[in-house]
């Protein structure tokens, strides 16, 4: 089985050790055709914290680590800094 992997932005940084990712999926509307933008968040674990607000992110699938959080970062693609 494929481990699911995901690339989005860091929308909030303020609890420790998580962060909020948010991933948009752009997709045409099936009958009328316009991109129809749909965003999802997704808490995820960041060990040492390094994530801040802004920065692009990929993240993945792992075992449940709390009520809401199963997934974690694996990597900081940009930083917000960098922009």
């Amino acid at each position: 089985m494929a481990v699911k992997e995901r690339v989005g932005v860091v929308v909030s940084d303020k609890m420790d050790k998580t962060v909020v990712v948010a991933i948009e999926n752009r997709s045409p509307h099936p009958k009328y055709g316009k991109i129809v933008v749909k965003t999802k968040r997704y808490k995820a674990h960041d060990e040492e914290n390094k994530c801040k607000e802004g920065d692009r992110v990929r993240i993945q699938e792992t075992r449940p680590l709390s009520r809401t959080k199963h997934w974690q970062v694996i990597e900081i693609i940009n930083s917000a800094t960098q922009i």
